[in-house]
This record gives C-alpha cells, sequence and structure tokens, in this order.
C-alpha cells in the first residue's frame, strides 16, 4: 500500500490565524518554494507536506435611504507559511509541484468567486448574497482539493498528477480575467 505522500488544509474560515500572520497572495509570476514552509511537521504522520490555504473575502456597502446603492468586494487567495510544512529529508520537486497545485485550486476558485461577484446586481439582499457564494465556493473548493488528493494519491500517480496540472492550468487561463493581481 502506498504511503499517503501529501495532504490538504484548505482554510476555510481563517478566524483562527492571528491579525499579524504572515500570508503569501497568489501570484502568476511566483512559485513556492520549500522555505514557504516554516510550520513544524506533524509528528507520526505518513504525509510529506501540508498546505495550508485559503480564499479572504470582505466586502462594504454604500446605502442612502437605507437602500444599498453600491458595493465593494476584495477576494484574495492566501497561502499560510506558518501553518504549512514539509518533511526535509523527503521533499522534491515533484511534491512541491504537487503542493504549488493545491495553491492554484484555491486561486481558481478565488477566480469563480470574482466572477460569480460580478454577475450580481446591487440589491438590499446583496450582503446576504454575499454571504452565500462565499459559503458555496468554499464549499467546492473543499470537495475539488480531496478529489485533487484522491485522484492523484497525493501526487504518487505521476499520469494523473500530469493532467489535474492541465486541467486547473487551462481552467486559470479561462478565468484569466478574473485573476488575482498580488
Amino acid at each position: 500500500m502506498f504511503l499517503k505522500i501529501i495532504s490538504i488544509i484548505s482554510l476555510l474560515c481563517v478566524g483562527f490565524l492571528m491579525p499579524n500572520d504572515e500570508v503569501i497572495i497568489w501570484n502568476e509570476n511566483v512559485k513556492l518554494n520549500w522555505n514557504d514552509f516554516r510550520a513544524a511537521p506533524t509528528e507520526n504522520r505518513s504525509e510529506v507536506a501540508l498546505t495550508a490555504s485559503g480564499i479572504t473575502f470582505g466586502f462594504s456597502v454604500n446605502e442612502t435611504d437605507n437602500q444599498i446603492v453600491d458595493f465593494k468586494t476584495e477576494v484574495t487567495a492566501h497561502f499560510y507559511p506558518d501553518k504549512s510544512w514539509y518533511v526535509k529529508a523527503r521533499g522534491t520537486d515533484h511534491i512541491l509541484g504537487h503542493e504549488q497545485l493545491h495553491f492554484d485550486i484555491t486561486e481558481l476558485h478565488a477566480r469563480k468567486f470574482r466572477e460569480q461577484i460580478d454577475q450580481l446586481k446591487v440589491n438590499n439582499r446583496i450582503k446576504a448574497q454575499l454571504r452565500s457564494l462565499h459559503q458555496t465556493i468554499n464549499k467546492e473548493m473543499a470537495v475539488m482539493q480531496a478529489k485533487y488528493d484522491l485522484e492523484t494519491d497525493h501526487s504518487i500517480n505521476k499520469v494523473l498528477q500530469s493532467q489535474w496540472n492541465d486541467v486547473i492550468r487551462q481552467e486559470l487561463s479561462n478565468l484569466d480575467d478574473y485573476k488575482s493581481k498580488g
């Protein structure tokens, strides 16, 4: 039986992070490196690495006479160095690529979220709509992250790993208009 090599944590709620916790904002020109994984590896685990990433989201509304007349949002794909770790003796470029794709999947869902927000019309229910979209996109991201690890067997299946790389690269390209500006 193969050992599970990699694991992902999708931080769907970043409430447990301290205000001064460092984050890395997804950027198409900057890839993760092992120096970004700063937490101590979890003892007695078969995984080689754990990527902590998530989508942060905020919004503001402008009101006139108790009517919402405008809203602004901020959606960011983050990587959390102080929550991410790897086993130095077992970390390889292949595994780092697998971890990068977890972060890329986070960015993909941030783009999907921005696209959905872009389609909303100003109305008095906008706050609830935004919160609902945020919950839905986080659930979809968690499902995709789990499916990715399952199908690639945490990067062991190199054929499926390559297919996932291609699919995510194409999906990111399809949503290029909604990419992070980080």
